[in-house]
């Protein structure tokens, strides 16, 4: 298994590690586990290991034309400093890879991907290269943490050579100095609360790690392994690829059609088949539910109606630890129950009884 730079640091702070997409990483740290560092994020400050994430840079005459081809949002309405995020799609609307494009200028971009999908999504782009275009693959060389909560800010300001408080939401700084280490820090994260991601060299990776949790000792700052970076961004409504996003199940089934700008110019892949599902009608859409039965809805687990048909599956599911409940998202043939409606998941082979609900179970909390 592939190891990130930390992976002393994880060991030594009581790391339970696991094997995640062929990398060693915690899953939780034994002095506090999944709840208790669930809610210090949101109520404090979590740091995150996401080093095994992707990252290849965009450069050439014609490189912002090409990732406007390539994915759903509008690149070419960002101005230079802006992080977009966007979802890449298949020819038949599925999803490719949900993506960040930082804008450097309309000639250099930086891409962060998805861990599971470095080599799909770096295939995905050879495949779909043109002239005028240079890219370049380098997760290898990136080490990333992710420094989330309402105390982030306050902890960031210590060690860097400029004030955060001043770095807009999805927006990011290049270069920083963080005692010493040359860094591009952008406002962003994936768990529903203010934060910050940090991208240095990845043989930098565990002196980055040891300098922010050392600033943030006296701020509530503790590790934060891969159970709870998963329980933050379901609570917040914030989609995973595999589960959210498949190559069947498309941004707009899937309630992101805000990201898709099905009218931009030039087009892009998988365009005209997301433009006809808007047009007939989507036939499934995910629907949050709270369960009120005893029980713990998980992934691909089948959803019924009120006369026991089976309508859709459970996409993410699992305990809320900021709800105190069970909950999940589920995909379903439209038309959909409406809120205080109730779907049926079957769990071990008993149909439990569960509440629609307003999506995101969790107000997000960010510094706009």
């Amino acid at each position: 298994m592939k190891r990130t730079p930390m992976y002393q640091c994880h060991i030594a702070a009581g790391g339970r590690m696991v094997d995640f997409g062929g990398w060693e990483l915690p899953v939780q740290y034994e002095a506090t586990g999944i709840k208790v560092e669930h809610l210090n994020v949101r109520s404090k400050a979590g740091l995150f290991d996401v080093s095994h994430m992707g990252e290849v840079t965009v450069a050439g005459p014609k490189a912002e034309a090409w990732i406007n081809g390539l994915v759903t949002n509008d690149v070419s309405a960002m101005h230079d400093g802006q992080v977009l995020y966007n979802i890449m799609c298949t020819p038949s609307g599925g999803v490719v890879d949900d993506l960040l494009v930082y804008r450097y200028n309309r000639e250099r971009y930086l891409l962060v991907i998805n861990a599971a999908n470095v080599e799909k999504d770096w295939a995905w782009f050879n495949d779909h290269l043109a002239d005028g275009v240079k890219i370049e693959n380098i997760s290898a060389k990136t080490a990333e943490v992710a420094l989330q909560g309402p105390n982030a800010e306050a902890i960031l300001k210590k060690i860097v050579d400029f004030d955060p408080a001043t770095l807009e939401f999805f927006h990011f700084k290049d270069p920083v100095d963080v005692k010493g280490i040359k860094a591009i820090v952008s406002r962003t994260g994936y768990t529903g609360e203010d934060g910050f991601e940090i991208y240095v060299d990845w043989e930098k990776g565990a002196d980055l790690w040891n300098i922010v949790m050392e600033a943030g000792k006296d701020l509530g700052l503790l590790p934060i392994g891969l159970g709870a970076r998963d329980s933050l961004r379901f609570e917040a409504g914030l989609p995973l690829c595999g589960q959210e996003f498949t190559d069947t199940l498309g941004p707009l089934e899937a309630g992101f059609g805000f990201f898709v700008k099905l009218d931009k110019a030039g087009g892009f892949i998988g365009q005209p088949v997301l433009k006809k599902q808007k047009e007939e009608g989507l036939k499934r859409r995910i629907v949050a539910v709270k369960m009120i039965d005893r029980g713990v809805p998980r992934h691909e687990m089948e959803v019924a109606d009120k006369d026991g048909k089976v309508i859709g599956v459970v996409t993410t599911g699992g305990y809320g630890p900021s709800l105190d409940a069970n909950i999940a998202n589920c995909l379903v043939n439209t038309p959909v129950p409406a809120v205080g409606e109730n779907l049926w998941i079957v769990i071990r082979g008993k149909a439990k009884k569960a509440e629609v609900v307003k999506k995101p179970f969790y107000k997000k909390h960010y510094k706009k």
